[in-house]
């Protein structure tokens, strides 16, 4: 049974249609597979074993009797904590909320629960996810399957670290800067984050409203991209809460032909030159899509250089207030280093302005489109660097490193990734694929043949010195 939990979401379906598995022998075998490698990890931080093995079996009783939950009937998740979830608490990492419990679900969950996904953990985020490290005080410290020193980076990192390591084979996600893309790079897995206003952000703490409303998209996070082909339209649409989604279909990735797709390819987005191993990897992306046919170019969007500088600006233009007021209402006394440290070095700006720095962003945003005039498809890092050590991602010489992010939060553009290389460390590199606004399908194309070409997920083997080697 170890090798049936590094399969697909896809497979793990087919093979419950197919009675090749019983859905309580994959809960079960995950189940597993998690207490065995989370002491090392602490990815799962609220285990849902029995409600969840109770669940399989009605899965497959219903199952026995014809009937099917929908694609993903008996297959197993994890669920980022940051999503509300009857199955257990939401505290968003901060201590004020520790002995909370939401009354329903998410609308990501409830979707992916009715398609027949089966809850089998809660993973750990940052305090508000409000870092690049999955650290918190109410659970503690999120470590890298492929090496215990380093983040799996967050705010997804406890998700993307337990998918990597075959607990779980996908997690919805949300990506405010990165927190979706930069774990599945760091982690050596697929994530994406679609358009912003593709799928429901509601029941989500905090709540994705004002400017991170602004800047925030949900997504799956799996090993392989043909789960993201599989999980994306089962949680996309309007769910008459989130204002923002629109009723935009999501097209065929089959549709996108690899020959004669137009690439603008960079490895420096001129705020932090990508990695001697990170611009390899990104390099023979590139290659490989040249290969198959496409048109690649050296060529970065027009302004992208601004991004670290409008990103900064824009969330801490109130210097810190909106989080302060909400650690009192949630009555939290003391925060983790990682927000404290953020919060005093916000400055607090005028609504003038503020109001100058929104125009400002519309104008940039403008600029950055017109790439597409051009290119079907951006291919770039998803951070200068692969996972880093644990304590200083949020460092002021670090920071800037995760720009490559940032940039694509601001445009609201689908961005996908997949691992493509591995550094001379042995640690996952992912490249980031990105494409116009509703053009969600042509960056799950060029992520899937880069799957394909360049290997994708590898399978972590941990070691009892605590380091990480690839087989």
């Amino acid at each position: 049974m170890d090798d049936v939990v590094f399969r697909s979401a896809a497979w793990m379906a087919n093979a419950i249609r197919a009675k090749q598995i019983s859905s309580a022998e994959l809960v079960g075998a995950c189940l597993e597979r998690v207490e065995a490698v989370n002491p090392d990890l602490n990815a799962v931080i609220y285990p849902l074993a029995e409600a969840a093995l109770a669940q399989a079996r009605q899965a497959d009783a219903a199952q026995a009797r014809g009937e099917s939950n929908g694609p993903l009937h008996g297959v197993p998740m994890s669920v980022k904590e940051a999503w509300e979830t009857v199955d257990g608490p939401c505290t968003g990492g901060t201590l004020g909320r520790r002995n909370y419990r939401p009354t329903q679900d998410a609308t990501v969950v409830a979707r992916l629960k009715a398609a027949g996904a089966i809850p089998i953990g809660l993973t750990n985020t940052p305090e508000f996810s409000f870092a690049f490290e999955s650290d918190n005080l109410v659970y503690g410290r999120t470590n890298n399957p492929y090496d215990l020193s380093r983040t799996p980076g967050g705010s997804g990192g406890g998700g993307a670290a337990i998918i990597a390591a075959g607990g779980a084979p996908f997690e919805p996600g949300a990506d405010m800067g990165g927190s979706i893309r930069l774990p599945s790079h760091f982690s050596g897995i697929a994530g994406i984050k679609p358009t912003k206003g593709m799928v429901p952000m509601s029941g989500y703490f905090p709540p994705s409203w004002g400017i991170p409303g602004y800047l925030s998209a949900a997504g799956p996070m799996a090993r392989y991209v043909e789960d993201l082909k599989l999980l994306l339209p089962i949680m996309a649409g309007p769910d008459g809460i989130d204002f923002c989604i629109a009723p935009a279909p999501l097209k065929d990735p089959k549709s996108v032909a690899m020959k004669g797709l137009r690439v603008a390819m960079h490895t420096d987005n001129g705020i932090m030159k990508a990695s001697a191993d990170t611009e390899r990897v990104v390099r023979a992306a590139g290659k490989a899509l040249e290969d198959a046919g496409a048109i690649v170019e050296e060529a970065r969007p027009a302004g992208v250089e601004q991004s670290f500088n409008l990103f900064l600006g824009i969330m801490g233009a109130d210097g810190g207030a909106g989080i302060r007021a909400l650690l009192g209402m949630c009555g939290t006394e003391k925060a983790h280093s990682y927000l404290e440290n953020t919060l005093v070095t916000l400055q607090t700006i005028s609504s003038a302005e503020l109001m100058h720095m929104l125009a400002s962003l519309d104008a940039w945003r403008a600029g950055m489109l017109s790439i597409f005039r051009k290119y079907d498809l951006v291919l770039s890092p998803v951070n200068a660097y692969p996972a880093v050590a644990h304590g200083i991602a949020m460092l002021p010489d670090v920071l800037p490193a995760f720009s490559y992010t940032f940039a694509y939060n601001l445009t609201g553009w689908p961005g996908a990734v997949v691992r493509c290389g591995t550094s001379t460390e042995g640690l996952p590199i992912g490249v980031q694929a990105l494409s116009a606004p509703w053009h969600d399908h042509v960056s799950l194309a060029a992520v899937e043949h880069l799957e394909t070409a360049l290997g994708g997920y590898r399978q972590p083997e941990m070691k009892p010195d605590a380091m990480i080697a690839v087989k």
